[in-house]
């Protein structure tokens, strides 16, 4: 290919992202699923308060496979979110712009959402 050519087929699945741009895009996706959670957190929120008869429809939701998964996932959501932001406000102070501190920022921030999630979903889940 000569030097001022673009590339005709792009293949996205065979880009390598660096885990910090991993971290970027993981935090972009959790405050999506986090926005998207409002109406039905919400709603629960509503039903739960009613009444007992609300509160033990909700209860009885919470026993359901699938609901334990999504809030499981919305728990690393909120966690991945906050340790992520925490990076972004560190670095937007210079604090960790370097490429080797970036990256160790980056790997502390995935393990301590990962963890942190397992922890908090075995203890409320």
């Amino acid at each position: 290919m000569q030097s001022g050519q673009r590339p005709k087929y792009l293949n996205l699945m065979q880009i390598r992202l660096p885990l910090p741009g991993i971290v970027s895009i993981a935090h972009r996706i959790s405050g999506v699923l986090m926005f998207l959670a409002i109406p039905f957190i919400a709603y629960m929120l509503h039903v739960v308060v009613r009444d007992e008869a609300g509160f033990l429809e909700i209860r009885t939701l919470m026993d359901n496979i699938i609901i334990k998964l999504a809030l499981f996932v919305l728990i690393w959501s909120l966690l991945h979110h906050l340790f992520a932001g925490i990076r972004y406000l560190l670095i937007d102070f210079d604090v960790g712009v370097d490429k080797p501190t970036a990256r160790a920022s980056a790997a502390v921030v995935m393990a301590a959402a990962i963890v942190s999630a397992v922890i908090t979903g075995v203890l409320l889940i």
